[in-house]
């Protein structure tokens, strides 16, 4: 595969890469916020479109289910951890479940279409 066949497979994985640690980076005050189930859907849904399209870009870059899924969950963990120094976020393993669902519906899918 030639260089710039490369480049235009991953450009567009380090770029959504770049737009979910953006996201997280973001803090917000918690201490006004209060428990909503609008809330937490919206933003367990917004964990599982981000994490499926994510796995699916890696797919596309490297054919490799397994080293796409990898990738992904390793992104997924290093994103948790990275918003524990963000204030007014938290990490967490169940929001890595919310991503690895993601992850996993993708797969599903691509699975179907090969």
């Amino acid at each position: 595969m030639e260089k710039w066949q490369k480049v235009k497979l991953w450009l567009p994985v380090i770029i959504w890469a770049g737009i979910i640690f953006g996201i997280s980076s973001q803090a917000f005050n918690r201490s006004t916020a209060q428990f909503s189930w609008l809330d937490f859907v919206v933003k367990k849904t917004a964990h599982v479109s981000e994490y499926a399209i994510l796995f699916w870009l890696t797919w596309r870059a490297n054919k490799s289910l397994k080293y796409s899924l990898i990738m992904c969950l390793l992104f997924a963990l290093s994103d948790e951890w990275h918003q524990t120094f963000v204030p007014g976020r938290e990490g967490t393993l169940r929001d890595v479940g919310f991503d690895t669902i993601g992850m996993l519906l993708s797969l599903n899918q691509i699975k179907k279409n090969l």
